[in-house]
């Protein structure tokens, strides 16, 4: 019970306190491969393992899309091309994506060749994922701001490609 209410708190150090008081001695915090996990859990991600955060979240619903959208029968429309024709960056990516996902590299391609290079950045992030919570990893550094503008810059120009890309294949260019 806390001092000042009648609600029930248990606070971290309490649960320590009672973690040794039953005789185990390590609490997670301690070490061991349980300790590095959790740490790594409570750990706030950079930015690029959180983009392969949102590309692991993506793939599964790569996978589940073509199952929900048969069942319910209904598509997911791009809402720029849907209100003015003119198709955006990420045109036909849920399209490569499934694609992707169902093993059929060209097709994936001639939707949206994006889909590759995100794809291959998801999996290398998962597995520094992986190898920063198993330790193997040292957790990620600040970027310098001359990196972060080039990281940027590339970003720009890869956007900038996929769009010149769909607007060659919906015959706007």
């Amino acid at each position: 019970m806390d001092c000042c209410t009648s609600t029930l708190v248990i606070h971290c150090a309490s649960l320590q306190k009672w973690a040794r008081a039953l005789g185990r001695g390590r609490t997670v915090e301690s070490g061991g491969t349980a300790g590095r996990l959790a740490r790594e859990a409570r750990r706030p991600h950079s930015l690029p393992e959180q983009l392969g955060l949102v590309g692991l979240a993506a793939a599964g619903a790569a996978f589940a899309y073509p199952v929900v959208s048969r069942a319910i029968g209904l598509g997911l429309p791009c809402p720029l091309r849907t209100l003015t024709g003119v198709p955006c960056p990420l045109c036909g990516m849920t399209t490569a994506a499934t694609s992707l996902s169902a093993g059929d590299l060209g097709a994936a391609a001639a939707a949206n060749p994006s889909v590759l290079l995100l794809a291959a950045g998801t999996l290398v992030m998962t597995g520094l994922l992986v190898a920063r919570a198993l330790g193997w990893a040292p957790p990620p550094a600040p970027w310098p701001e001359t990196a972060r503008r080039r990281a940027w810059s590339a970003l720009a120009a890869l956007v900038a490609a996929s769009w010149a890309f769909q607007l060659h294949r919906f015959g706007w260019i």
